[in-house]
This record gives structure tokens, sequence and C-alpha cells, in this order.
């Protein structure tokens, strides 16, 4: 017996789920940047093979997990109303994707056709096309509230280690006057009023178009 094989538990069964989790694990542990198929392994104390043999490459291993933290988000208990039903279903995405630490990181990083994730996506061109847009309409107006969403929480998650001192220097050399006009608004707002605001304008703008 391998030193991995007796650090992992007695009758513990390795599976897919379970790559999973580990690898969610240490994404909650050290951040997107520290995720790898050797890393999971090493938690694992299995050999990489033996993980690449559940997810195939370090790609899969993250559309896997993308699909996992989309899947967190409850398709439960929709208000009755298309726009209303839109809007939950947009809330209830940030949500799940700020259960998890880089969260909207790794979800961006991916394209994962994956059964999570389609089920969101099918309720979201569902309660689009319910409001009278057409297919395409639908489609790309839930790609456009995928982008805003992910964009927007990638910062808020991402803004920890941001710097508002670079901001203000930057504005200090006269060269954006705009910017420097507006200063007090670029930071007053928090990250749910902006997420409300901007919601708010693509709702507006498909209500217009349904």
């Amino acid at each position: 017996m391998t030193k991995k094989q007796a650090d992992r538990p007695c009758g513990t069964r390795l599976d897919r789920a379970a790559v999973v989790r580990a690898a969610l694990d240490l994404l909650a542990e050290r951040g997107a940047d520290a995720v790898s198929v050797r890393a999971v392994a090493d938690r694992l104390g299995v050999r990489m093979n033996t993980v690449l043999w559940h997810v195939k490459t370090k790609a899969g291993l993250l559309e896997l997990m993308a699909d996992a933290i989309v899947g967190g988000m409850s398709l439960d208990g929709l208000p009755g109303a298309w726009d209303d039903q839109v809007r939950e279903l947009v809330v209830r995405y940030r949500r799940a994707l700020l259960a998890h630490r880089d969260g909207a990181a790794i979800v961006a990083g991916t394209y994962a056709a994956e059964p999570a994730t389609l089920c969101r996506a099918e309720a979201l061109v569902e309660a689009l096309r319910a409001g009278g847009l057409t297919e395409r309409d639908a489609v790309w107006a839930c790609f456009t509230l995928v982008y805003y969403v992910l964009g927007l929480t990638q910062e808020e998650q991402a803004a920890a280690d941001a710097s508002a001192a670079g901001l203000a220097r930057a504005l200090a050399t006269g060269a954006y006057p705009e910017l420097s006009r507006s200063a007090v608004h670029l930071a007053a707002a928090t990250f749910d009023e902006r997420f409300d605001y901007g919601l708010g304008l693509i709702l507006r703008s498909l209500r217009e178009r349904g």
C-alpha cells in the first residue's frame, strides 16, 4: 500500500462527486489560483491519474466545479410574473456565486454544459420567453444577464484586494475630468445597489422589447 492510499480513510470510495467536493474545499481555503489537478489529488491522497480519470482535464475539473457552484441556486418558489421570475433567478444566481470564494471567477472561466447549469439556463430562458421575447432575444438576454452578474460579482469578490488609493492618485493628475467630477459616485454605492441598478436597466429594456 502506498502512503497516499494509506492516508485515505478506510472504505472511502472516490468518485466524481468526491473529487468536486475536494476541489471546492480547496477553493474555499486557498482561492481559485490554488486549484489544480495535482492539488486536488494531494488533498484526496491519490495519484493525479486517479483524479484525471474522473474529470479528464483541468478544464473538466473547473467545469464540474462551476456546475456545482451554480447548482446551489434553488429553482423552488419562484414568483408568478415573468419579469419577477427573471429578477429572482438573477438574484439567486449572484447569491450562488457569492457563496463560494472566487465563485464568479471559476464560473466565468468555463463553458459548462452540465445538468445544473443547463437547468438554470432553461428556467431563465423560459421566463424570458413568457415575457414575449423571441427565441433569439430570450437566449441573448440570458447571455446578457449572466455576463452582467459574472462581471459585477468578480469585481465584488476581488474588492478586498483593490486599492482605492490608486484610483485617487490617478484622478488627482487631472487627466480624467469627467471621472474626477463624478468621483463621489465611483465608490459611493454598495455592490448590492450597483447590482439592483444595472438589473433594473436590463429588465426595463426587456419589458419594452417583450
